[in-house]
């Protein structure tokens, strides 16, 4: 019998401002451009080993992309969020 993969949220949230000061200057001109069309940072992935991934949504919180440490956005990441 497998063991239930324990949760790894913490339940406590960072400001934005903790959020941005995980961000390069490359991914905050391109978080300030996009805020201005509604989209926010909601959270940054720390996978093991790999840089961080900084997740932003659109206003409408239907669409999600990826800030990559170049300033790109990545509409099409190779990870899903979970509705929640």
């Amino acid at each position: 019998m497998r063991m239930a993969q324990a949760e790894r949220r913490t339940g406590t949230h960072k400001s934005g401002r903790e959020l941005r000061s995980e961000l390069n200057d490359a991914q905050l001109e391109t978080l300030n451009e996009l805020e201005r069309f509604g989209w926010q940072l909601k959270f940054v992935r720390r996978p093991l080993f790999q840089p961080s991934i900084p997740v932003v949504f659109d206003g409408d919180r239907k669409h999600y992309a990826v800030l990559e440490p170049d300033g790109t956005l990545n509409e099409h990441p190779a990870f899903t969020i979970r509705e929640g």
